[in-house]
């Protein structure tokens, strides 16, 4: 799970040395350039940890139609790669382009004034709407995505679906009933694997979509300590749906025990039918079972309690930032047209197997597309019923809600303690970082 910090520059001489050092271990490329026969050369970084088998794919197309070359710059992941990127641009020595996390996490480097600003470029009507939610600030798009998307959702055994006659739920109260009938039928409706705590969030995290277009104003209040879980009933919602599905007897017996890969495990034997989950599980399955098993599962939103509140909550990827310092602004411009294009996305499309839904328009449906990506896509995307995660446009977390969420899980907690429990976490969290108004 991604956690959003924000954290003021903060550059020393002794920094700043490690930092070039680390760097000059992966080979500094510094600006962009001319080649040595005065082709224009761009630089740019991406963490070592990302798979770019697939973008150097369409950097070599875009070189052979055009001349213009690629250095490329690798950084560490995490809080490591973080620092670099800030000294590079505190000290005017970034790359040409970035990959970096969208969502409040471009904060840590200044968006208005560290990237080009690409609003109106025709090349972003190729782009899924959503997306601009988590790269705009000060009402400047700063970003195109590099990648698919994840979802959060409630994965589910189609093959039991099938045989027990279920429709796909669009109401909790629905979801419900399918899990009694379930029941009935002597296997688990809810798989719990609250060994990994992490998987505990995610009934609350996927049904952000559902608050979000009851409460559209959250988020921002939120951000702002003027919104809380506990005295917000569409956010409390997610809460006492964590909670219900303990009280009622849906969960497996072993909850506590009961891991990650065992319950995907379970998912995919038909012993349990239901796991809230993001989809990057459909890789997992895949590589474990084969390909009939992952198309066996589908996927379904959280359901909210009104029909018209349904929809996906997408974790959003990643993508490429322009920096203002490139003496190459508009050739990397030209790079994200082709990028973004029909051509540009039938390459790298070629490489991925995506785990979530595609949000770059010209991205080719393969053949090869998992059944619960169809899903998303049919459902969800073509239908405009998507929101980004919450952690995607808000820098407010709190680093305790899994074990909240698995109290809360296993009737440890009230809904409201946990709510509670929850906004005292976030908030203890927000004043660490120093966010204003709180």
């Amino acid at each position: 799970m991604t956690n959003q910090l924000k954290v003021c520059l903060c550059v020393s001489i002794l920094s700043l040395a490690l930092v070039l050092t680390a760097c000059g271990d992966d080979g500094i490329l510094g600006g962009g350039s001319g080649g040595g026969d005065g082709a224009v050369t761009l630089s740019w970084m991406i963490d070592r940890d990302t798979d770019i088998t697939g973008i150097q794919a369409v950097m070599d197309a875009f070189t052979e139609q055009t001349g213009i070359r690629f250095d490329l710059e690798l950084r560490p992941g995490g809080a490591e790669g973080e620092t670099i990127l800030q000294v590079r641009y505190a000290t005017g020595e970034a790359p040409d382009f970035i990959w970096f996390n969208s969502g409040s996490m471009v904060q840590l480097l200044d968006p208005t004034n560290n990237f080009v600003d690409l609003t109106g470029q025709p090349f972003l009507n190729n782009v899924e709407p959503s997306f601009f939610e988590t790269v705009t600030f000060d009402n400047r798009i700063v970003a195109i995505p590099g990648e698919t998307s994840l979802a959060g959702g409630w994965l589910y055994n189609i093959a039991v679906y099938e045989e027990l006659g279920l429709a796909v739920p669009t109401t909790w109260a629905q979801l419900m009933a399918n899990n009694e009938i379930i029941a009935a039928s002597g296997r688990t409706p809810v798989i719990a694997s609250y060994r990994d705590g992490w998987t505990s969030q995610l009934i609350l995290l996927a049904g952000f979509h559902g608050l979000n277009s009851q409460v559209p104003t959250f988020a921002e209040a939120y951000n702002r300590n003027a919104a809380h879980f506990a005295t917000t009933p569409a956010a409390l919602r997610g809460f006492e749906k964590l909670a219900e599905i303990f009280e009622r007897g849906f969960l497996n017996a072993d909850h506590m025990a009961m891991t990650f890969d065992l319950a995907l495990e379970k998912l995919v034997n038909g012993e349990g039918v239901h796991y809230p989950m993001l989809t990057f599980a459909l890789g997992n399955i895949y590589r474990t079972w084969g390909i009939d098993a992952a198309n066996n599962i589908g996927i379904f939103a959280q359901p909210a309690d009104a029909p018209e509140h349904t929809g996906l909550t997408v974790w959003m990827p990643g993508g490429f930032f322009i920096s203002q310092t490139s003496d190459h602004i508009e050739e990397v411009k030209q790079f994200f047209d082709f990028y973004l294009s029909a051509e540009g996305q039938s390459i790298l499309m070629s490489y991925i197997r995506a785990e979530g839904p595609l949000v770059i328009r010209t991205a080719p449906a393969s053949a090869d597309e998992f059944t619960a990506v169809r899903m998303m896509r049919e459902r969800y995307f073509d239908t405009g019923r998507n929101s980004p995660a919450l952690e995607f446009i808000t820098a407010v977390t709190g680093p305790n809600l899994p074990q909240i969420c698995v109290a809360v899980g296993t009737g440890t907690m009230t809904p409201l303690q946990g709510a509670q429990e929850y906004d005292n976490d976030v908030r203890n969290q927000a004043l660490q970082i120093g966010l204003p108004g709180w």
